[in-house]
């Protein structure tokens, strides 16, 4: 049960649905209380809402349950970093890392993190204040021919190198036109000003910058003496066969992907095995080779070489996605193996887990179609008329010894075995009748007609559900379309009579104001009623009936009015008198 909870928490995740994903996960909880992976997940869904707090006591118990475990502290870490805990949350990942050294989703978190605190712990600048910094500012002023006359002002230099200490008081100069015109310079942007005087000779940057921002003068540049080349560093001959051996089997894995797009399964597993052989670390070489045996229908290979996959992926840590593909490709195996419906449980099983390991659209697809093969094998297997129809006879004993509860309990065990029988839809919808459960009788009624549109009891129980809510004009209607079916139905016809009496009784004011009341509202309900009263030709025809009876018998003339004013007095909305 905490195994479903869970895989429907994970679907809803998948989906988007974070609310819904958080209550599937805390059912699954409640029944597995020291499950780590649904703290780990639940966390996951809270921090989707933004609920850091919960997310950070979540990831905080899964660390408790599994310290060995890098996951949680990548989910510690996230929940710091939603509350702004920058540097909790750089210390987790750096645990988590220590774990799992290679996890990508755990390096990209640190990275975030970092880049957060770095911000918090910068005090914010302006912008155009930055842009008085440094030398370049006087050359920049010096090269255009707005400003180079400026240069030769002293309280127009005292602005500039005011600015350069105290950018914050850029907002003092803005009035003045020559500090427009340094902004457009300095932000490469054509500024209306006025135009600068002429100038009386060319100043050298020299002269203008501030002692402070001049250099000094080069001087003339040594020859350098050639630096003694670094020693190369000791490699192991282990290591160098190790690395000869991984670029080998690389080789390999590329040689055997090559057959696979040819088709050439054969020669693929041989490649797959060499590489196999160089180096056991790289688990890509297991799955390829299981896609391989998976098209040839080895599926039992298939399996051992995911097994396989997924042992060493833990033993050596690596990451979250590659034993998913695993897990994946193990779980197609075992749908292809599936022969009945339980065959398809450990698929589902397995799909469940890949998902758990990472989240991946193309394996809740296939978990997806796994669970409805196995739902449609299941009602297959139960398939069995012969013992529907015991179940419906007694159904029917129970039903005569007014033991409507237990015969309703038949009843269905018989649609399990033959969901096509519509006597015993017929009969359902009798019992639900007896109980009071209008709704679901009418649901049965209803399905017994669409089974067989000819069946005249299924109108007969339709039309009497309806008279018994007060739906006289529905139940007329049922009555007369059961008639074009089975025109000689005494059942049919006396329910015709029945509901034409309810109907006269209510136009000429003969039920109490309680029940008008009851069935106006219940009219009120139905769309087709709504679409009536809220057609602006139907609002004018009644307005016309009110004020000028006579003039607007005219309207009685067209088919459809009159269809729709017989609606509205079947349903007690209008009355004439």
């Amino acid at each position: 049960m905490a195994d479903e909870a869970k895989a429907k928490g994970n679907a809803a995740f998948s989906a988007g649905k974070f609310d819904d994903a958080v209550r599937f996960f805390t059912e699954a909880i409640d029944l597995a209380p020291s499950n780590h992976i649904l703290y780990s997940n639940r966390s996951a869904a809270y921090a989707s809402l933004h609920k850091y707090s919960e997310a950070l006591t979540d990831a905080q118990k899964t660390v408790q349950l599994k310290p060995d475990w890098s996951k949680g502290y990548s989910r510690l870490g996230a929940a710091h970093l939603g509350l702004g805990n920058y540097e909790e949350a750089v210390s987790s990942y750096n645990k988590g890392l220590e774990l799992d050294p290679n996890n990508e989703a755990l390096k990209s978190g640190l990275a975030d993190a970092q880049s957060a605190a770095a911000r918090a712990s910068t005090p914010p600048s302006d912008s155009f204040g930055n842009m008085f910094q440094g030398p370049d500012v006087w050359a920049k002023l010096t090269a255009d021919p707005a400003t180079r006359a400026y240069l030769q002002q002293p309280d127009f230099l005292m602005m500039i190198q005011d600015l350069q200490r105290n950018p914050n008081n850029l907002n003092k100069y803005l009035q003045d036109q020559r500090m427009m015109q340094v902004l457009g310079v300095l932000l490469n942007v054509k500024m209306k000003t006025a135009a600068p005087e002429e100038m009386e000779r060319d100043v050298p940057m020299s002269e203008v910058m501030p002692p402070e921002a001049r250099k000094p003068e080069k001087e003339p540049e040594k020859p350098k003496e050639p630096e003694p080349e670094p020693e190369p560093m000791g490699i192991s001959e282990e290591e160098k066969d190790t690395r000869v051996r991984k670029a080998t089997a690389q080789k390999e894995k590329e040689a055997g992907n090559l057959a696979y797009k040819k088709k050439d399964f054969e020669a693929a597993i041989q490649h797959y095995t060499k590489a196999l052989e160089l180096d056991d670390g790289d688990i890509s070489f297991l799955t390829n080779r299981a896609a391989v045996y998976l098209e040839m229908g080895k599926h039992d290979e298939c399996i051992k070489d995911c097994d396989k996959a997924v042992e060493r992926g833990r033993e050596l840590r690596l990451d979250f996605k590659m034993i998913s593909r695993a897990l994946t490709r193990k779980g197609t195996a075992l749908v292809k193996l599936a022969k009945c419906s339980k065959d398809y449980e450990p698929a589902i099983e397995t799909f469940q887990k890949a998902l758990t390991e990472h989240r991946n659209p193309d394996t809740l697809k296939k978990l997806n179609e796994a669970e409805r093969a196995k739902k449609e094998l299941e009602q297959q297997e139960y398939f069995d008329p012969k013992l529907a129809d015991e179940e419906r006879e007694k159904g029917n004993e129970y039903f005569k010894q007014q033991k409507y509860p237990e015969a309703v309990k038949h009843y269905t065990e018989a649609l399990r075995r033959n969901p096509k029988d519509t006597r015993v839809y017929s009969n359902r919808a009798a019992c639900y009748t007896k109980l009071g459960a209008l709704p679901e009788g009418l649901k049965d009624a209803e399905t017994c007609i669409e089974l067989d549109p000819t069946f005249s009891k299924g109108y007969t129980r339709k039309g009497a559900i309806q008279f018994f809510m007060k739906e006289y004009d529905k139940a007329l209607e049922t009555y007369q379309e059961g008639l074009k079916h089975d025109p000689s139905n005494q059942e049919l016809t006396d329910g015709v009579r029945r509901c034409i009496q309810q109907i006269n009784k209510t136009n000429r004011g003969d039920i109490s104001p309680e029940d008008l009341k009851e069935r106006q509202a219940k009219a009120m309900q139905d769309p087709e009623i709504q679409n009536i009263l809220s057609d602006p030709i139907m609002r004018q025809v009644l307005v016309d009936f009110q004020e000028n009876p006579k003039s607007a018998q005219k309207h009685l003339k067209n088919p459809e009015v009159m269809h729709k004013i017989q609606k509205l007095v079947s349903a007690g909305i209008v009355q004439l008198r």
